[in-house]
């Protein structure tokens, strides 16, 4: 069984555990630096990418961030977390992880207010997947190696770079569990291909 993190710091993160649980994974809350070393895979929720990034500086967890996606381990970013994870952001000069090749644009759905769910196509995973989008992001551009997996109104909602997943909307936030089960797969992916 694949041991998957939740970075614990800020944002949905019970919701996470119980998906990952209910794909058959471990399911850990990672609060500390040294938690990392243990992990087959991270998960970056949804919450507030500005107070989430001040929570990685004052918590010293920006390098061993990196140092986990250098590894290969397998990174999968919601909402907050797709910004988190893109290497350009709209209306900002710098990223902050900045591992995955995607510019995102903050808050394009609109306010909370004007959150809505939509029913989204995602290839290998469902054609009836509930999108939860609550102040969303969207992918504004993807690069040549980036796989575009969802569009919601022609804006990309969810893509794929190899170990790195990302989505605009929050999975977690219902009883569907197929897209962490998605990811759940790609960490058991690259954890049999490190073990070859």
């Amino acid at each position: 069984m694949v041991k998957i993190g939740v970075l614990g710091l800020q944002g949905a993160v019970r919701e996470h555990v119980r998906s990952i649980e209910a794909s058959n994974a471990e399911a850990v809350v990672v609060k500390k630096i040294e938690q990392l070393d243990e992990l087959d895979g991270l998960i970056i929720p949804g919450g507030e990418s500005t107070t989430m990034r001040r929570l990685i500086d004052k918590y010293h967890f920006m390098e061993p961030l990196r140092d986990f996606a250098a590894s290969g381990k397998p990174m999968f970013g919601t909402c907050a977390g797709l910004i988190l994870l893109a290497k350009n952001i709209v209306g900002y000069d710098q990223p902050h992880l900045g591992l995955m090749d995607i510019t995102v644009e903050r808050n394009s759905f609109g306010r909370q207010r004007e959150s809505f769910e939509a029913e989204l196509m995602i290839p290998n995973v469902a054609d009836d997947f509930v999108g939860v989008f609550i102040r969303a992001p969207h992918i504004v551009q993807a690069g040549e190696n980036v796989e575009v997996l969802s569009k919601h109104n022609d804006r990309i909602v969810a893509a794929r770079e190899g170990q790195y997943l990302g989505c605009s909307f929050h999975p977690e936030l219902t009883d569907d569990h197929r897209f962490t089960q998605y990811f759940v797969n790609m960490v058991e992916e690259a954890k049999e291909k490190n073990l070859v």
